[in-house]
């Protein structure tokens, strides 16, 4: 059997490829469909839209169906052509795609609706409003099977289906994991590592981590599986999160912000926690006194200082011993951050090496869904507009598994190897 060498796929600028403006408002929630060059939107106009590709290369509505009231949120599967949507009067609606006939609605919260999820296997609605309510309903019969009251509004909802673990985000800044059972949940842990509201979670059932985004500003990767509690911190936007998405086939996370930044986190790399902060009364390095210890002061006959944190190793620095600026991609810094003198020192030119990469999508991002059969990606924006973006991966610098196999082939041939038909018939059989 021919060895395979597997190149490490490698980020390209988001290529865009089309611009959808086709609403008098803004689009909340935005999803590819996959296999049928379309695009289904639901907006504050009240409105759900079918856009398909016309030969002319833009989308154009091919279905138009007014709702009561507006749109705040979107579920579609694409096995069972099933759409469910929430609105701004607390009410969930369910749709045959093909027809898009309404075949039930449930009022399930008492504010808008924040998010609304479909799963297949249990053939459940998860939903949360602003009414402090997480629900699940049978989606057949449309009959509530429970409910869980949080601390805050909920802006954030993804499911395990295997463990059937619901990751809860909440306006807090907490999240919390249930365990959900047919007509009961239970409360298995609560975590909370934000200084702002949660705004997206992502959840990749493969190696079972969770991220979650922030108004703060953050995106936290949570080791759910590992149960070590490992929280590894990535900082790569200037304002709040508003998108995740994770790409399992390049082991990439895809995360957007308000301020329409796009940013393609390398997830393949080694990572480490960022240090727990220190306390001190005084700097640890040179030991001069913080302004508020107040003993220190008069005994040294000293001005207390301010007191500042090294994001390397956590100590509790003045402004003098921490001076420097330093980007610390594998602790997810990659901006620059303050750093003690000494910690300046130990970091080298590999290890400020960048780890994701900076896109504009030039558009207040509200929304962001990503297609991985295609590898497209679509962001709304503020500005009523719908844009798709080519995300696919391009390989620099190293051959192709087929111009490897080529390789080996041309190299069997040149020894003179009369089994050449055999060897190939038996990578084709491995």
């Amino acid at each position: 059997m021919a060895a395979e060498i597997q190149p490490k796929p490698q980020t390209r600028t988001p290529v865009l490829l089309n611009k959808i403006e086709a609403s008098q408002d803004v689009v909340n929630t935005a999803v590819i469909i996959p296999n049928e060059d379309g695009v289904i939107s639901v907006s504050e106009d009240r409105t759900i839209r079918i856009l398909l590709k016309r030969d002319s290369g833009q989308y154009w509505p091919s279905i138009y169906h007014t709702m009561p009231a507006s749109c705040s949120c979107m579920s579609f599967n694409p096995e069972t052509r099933r759409l469910s949507m929430g609105m701004e009067n607390g009410t969930i609606s369910y749709f045959l795609f093909i027809i898009m006939m309404c075949v039930r609605s449930v009022s399930a919260h008492q504010g808008r609706v924040t998010v609304v999820l479909f799963v297949l296997e249990m053939e459940w609605i998860l939903s949360t409003g602003q009414d402090k309510n997480f629900t699940w309903h049978c989606s057949e019969s449309g009959t509530q099977l429970g409910l869980y009251r949080t601390t805050a509004w909920v802006s954030g909802l993804q499911f395990d289906v295997e463990t059937r673990h619901a990751f809860v985000g909440d306006y807090s800044g907490q999240v919390t994991i249930l365990k959900l059972e047919l007509d009961s949940c239970s409360l298995v842990t609560t975590f909370k590592g934000h200084t702002g509201n949660v705004t997206a979670l992502c959840w990749d059932p493969v190696q079972r981590v969770l991220f979650s985004g922030s108004s703060d500003h953050s995106i936290i990767m949570w080791d759910i599986g590992g149960r070590k509690g490992t929280a590894i911190e990535l900082q790569g936007h200037n304002e709040k999160v508003q998108g995740l998405c994770y790409a399992p086939h390049t082991r990439q996370l895809i995360s957007c912000s308000s301020d329409g930044g796009i940013v393609i986190w390398n997830m393949d790399v080694t990572r480490q926690e960022t240090p727990e902060w220190l306390d001190s009364d005084s700097c640890q390095k040179c030991e001069q006194p913080f302004f508020w210890n107040f003993k220190q002061m008069w005994d040294s006959k000293k001005i207390g200082l301010r007191q500042h944190h090294c994001r390397k190793c956590g100590q509790a620095v003045c402004g003098k011993c921490s001076a420097k600026r330093s980007t610390i991609p594998v602790m997810g810094f990659e901006f620059e951050v303050r750093v003690c003198d000494s910690c300046h020192e130990s970091i080298t030119d590999d290890d400020r090496a960048p780890t994701a990469t900076f896109h504009d999508s030039k558009h207040s991002i509200v929304y962001m869904h990503y297609e991985p059969t295609t590898g497209w990606l679509l962001t709304s924006g503020a500005d009523k507009v719908v844009k798709l973006w080519d995300m696919t991966p391009v390989h620099h610098g190293a051959p192709s598994t087929y111009q490897v196999r080529a390789y080996i082939m041309v190299a069997i041939i040149l020894r003179g190897g009369g089994n050449v038909h055999k060897n190939n018939n038996q990578h084709n059989n491995s």
